[in-house]
This record gives C-alpha cells, sequence and structure tokens, in this order.
C-alpha cells in the first residue's frame, strides 16, 4: 500500500482488544516461533510432517505466483518449502518482525476479531540447484520474506506468504524490469525499535497504531482525487523523512518526498482509481501495524508502469504490508507487492522473461 489521503475528521478508537486476546496472542507468537524453528531443523524428508504438525488439515496457504494457492499441509510442503530447501540446502530464517493481534481489516470499521501473528526478514543461504527455474549463483542469497498466519485452537488455518522473487532475480544477474526508480535492495530491520515483539506490548499503545493505521488505510488511501497528490495528505501521516522499503522492481524511497516523486506518482499514474478492499487483516501490537490482502487492493490498469504500457485490464494486487509508528507519524513501511502476480494480470510474464535472460546469459558464455 503506497501511501495515505489525510483525514479531516476526529479519528475514534477502534476498540477490539477483548481480554482474552492478550493471552491468546502470545501463544500464538510462540506457536509460529516454534513452526519457523523446526521448519529451519527439518530435513527434506520432515517438512511434510513438519507442516503438518503446525498447519489444519484444511489450511489455505496463499503463496507467490506462480505458486498461488494451496490447501492442506502436504500440498504446501510439496510445492513450496521443500522443493526450496531443496534447491537452498542451507536456508536459514533471519527475523527482522514478528507480532499479532486481533484484526480490524474491514472497510466499514467493523472488527473482525480474527488473531493473527505476522514475520518478516531474509531467507539466507546458497543455491545448489534451481527453484523454479531460476539459475544457481555462487552468492550468498538474502531473499525477503514476508508471512502472515491466522491461528485458531493452536493450529494455523490460513496464510500469507510471498517471497521477492523480482529481487531474487536481480541478486542472480536478472533484470526483468526496468531499472528501479528506487534504490535496490534496501530491506533492513526497524530503526531503533526491536521488532521481535516476544512479550506483550502496552494495550493503549497499540489501539493508538490501530486507529491510526486505519485512517491512513481506510481514509487517506482511499481518498486520492485521481488528481493531485496533494489531496492525500501525505505529510499527516508519513514522516518526511520516512524509509519505505518497496520490492523488487520499485525499489527504496528514503524520505518523503522521493516517495512521491519515485513510487507513488508512477503508480496512481497506472493506477488512479486504486482502492483499498477488505483486508485478510489488519492489525497492531504496540508501534507496529501490519495488513495482508491477496487482493487487498483493485484497480483499472489505465497508465504506464514500469515501461508496461495501459492494458486497461481490472487488476487485484497481492500484498502485505508492515508499519512502525513513531510518535503520531509513520517512519517505516516495509512493503511486499506479488509483482509476478501484478504484472501476469497485465499481460506481462515476468517468470518468462527470467528464463529468456537465463538462457540467453548462458549461450553468451559459450
Amino acid at each position: 500500500m503506497e501511501g495515505s489521503t489525510y483525514l479531516t475528521a476526529k479519528r475514534h478508537p477502534i476498540a477490539i482488544q477483548m481480554p482474552e486476546f492478550p493471552m491468546i496472542n502470545q501463544t500464538n507468537k510462540k506457536r509460529v516461533l516454534a513452526f519457523w524453528e523446526a521448519l529451519d531443523k527439518a530435513s527434506l524428508s520432515q517438512v511434510s510432517s513438519v507442516c503438518s504438525q503446525y498447519f489444519a488439515p484444511d489450511c489455505v496457504w496463499n503463496g507467490p505466483a506462480p505458486i498461488y494457492q494451496q490447501v492442506g499441509p502436504e500440498a504446501m510442503a510439496e510445492n513450496f518449502w521443500a522443493p526450496l530447501k531443496a534447491s537452498i540446502p542451507d536456508l536459514r530464517r533471519q527475523t527482522h518482525m514478528i507480532f499479532g493481534g486481533a484484526s480490524s481489516g474491514r472497510a466499514d470499521g467493523g472488527a473482525d476479531g480474527r488473531m493473527w501473528v505476522c514475520g518478516t526478514g531474509y531467507l539466507i543461504g546458497q543455491a545448489k540447484g534451481a527453484f523454479l527455474d531460476i539459475p544457481v549463483t555462487e552468492k550468498t542469497l538474502r531473499l525477503r520474506w514476508g508471512e502472515f498466519y491466522r491461528i485458531e485452537d493452536g493450529m494455523i488455518v490460513e496464510a500469507q506468504v510471498l517471497i521477492d522473487f523480482v529481487d531474487w532475480f536481480e541478486q542472480v544477474g536478472l533484470s526483468v524490469l526496468p531499472t528501479p526508480l528506487g534504490i535496490a535492495h534496501v530491506y533492513p530491520a526497524p530503526t531503533g525499535y526491536d521488532g521481535l515483539l516476544i512479550d506483550a506490548q502496552d494495550p493503549d499503545e497499540t489501539q493508538k497504531t490501530l486507529s491510526m493505521g486505519r485512517d491512513f488505510i481506510y481514509g487517506a488511501l482511499n481518498s486520492f482525487d485521481s488528481s493531485e497528490l496533494s489531496s492525500m495528505g501525505m505529510e499527516n501521516f508519513f514522516h518526511q523523512n520516512v524509509k519505505w522499503y518497496g520490492p523488487g522492481g520499485i525499489g527504496a524511497c528514503l524520505s518523503l518526498e522521493e516517495f512521491q516523486e519515485r513510487h507513488q506518482k508512477p503508480w496512481l499514474v497506472a493506477f488512479p482509481n486504486r482502492k483499498v478492499q477488505d483486508l485478510e487483516s489488519l492489525f497492531a501490537e504496540g508501534a507496529l501495524l501490519a495488513g495482508s490482502g491477496v487482493a487487498g487492493v483493485k484497480a483499472l490498469h489505465t497508465g504506464p508502469f514500469r515501461d508496461t504500457p495501459a492494458s486497461g485490464q481490472p487488476i487485484e494486487f497481492s500484498g502485505l504490508d508492515f508499519w512502525l509508528r513513531s510518535g503520531d507519524k509513520f517512519t517505516e513501511n516495509w512493503v511486499f507487492v506479488d509483482m509476478v502476480d501484478m504484472f501476469s494480470q497485465m499481460g506481462h510474464d515476468l517468470f518468462k522473461v527470467m528464463r529468456e535472460q537465463s538462457v540467453a546469459h548462458q549461450e553468451g558464455k559459450r
């Protein structure tokens, strides 16, 4: 989600934190941490059983294109985690953030109350075999990951997981999109704030973050007048020195001015009527806010974007966001957009481009 619009109306707290939620949230975070630890340690033959230990038999796992949705832990393991670990045998997880909470992801202001845990960081290792035909490199890979898990009665029943494939392509020397307007390969942990929220957080701070987040997303982002960036009043939500860490193909912007010029303006030229929908999740803990949506934003592709001409097609954006609030402004925003899925809807197959470039690169070595 790229920005905001200023609300002149007074902010109204979204009171959804029931007394039992903090205890459930603590249990859920421990459950996800245990899953990550078990998955990191698992051999290839153990991946399916590990997934079955933590995921409900009928869980819905929404992954990145071209893997997309898998139903059940065995399908998820067979089509994503096992081949990924086979490709990168020394794969290890570096976690920048983990937190959770009760969701308030409905555009009408209603609280759905479902409990989620999210995390992000890097998956690190050296590829020894191809994954989805992505060629092997001698370099150590640092793959951006974002994961959201909905938990009921101790089991994960729904997930959205994204890997930044365009950034991965760039790390192996394949540029499937024009040079980003932002800075490539910038995805740090929070600055001056411990994003590993293992302990319970101040509920008042959590409420403040969630209320501000709802105003930002459903009031601000959805109020663009299709003409002037100033109609969104970005300065009322983003600090002037905000750090916006965009996905591969877009890059990072290290100030509000950079964000508006290098991302928001070209984005809204391409998708001027984009609107945030009901989200799978929107929750806060302490000063951190998170949102996820398989089709969380919808728009018509009516302008050029990254050298891809307007297709006129309706686009559903699959994405994940993490924000850090400092006082009354957001100072950092970590952003995942499933660029492979997005460009596919625009008629542009990024994996096909990657494979063609890989073949040409290999032939050039002969």
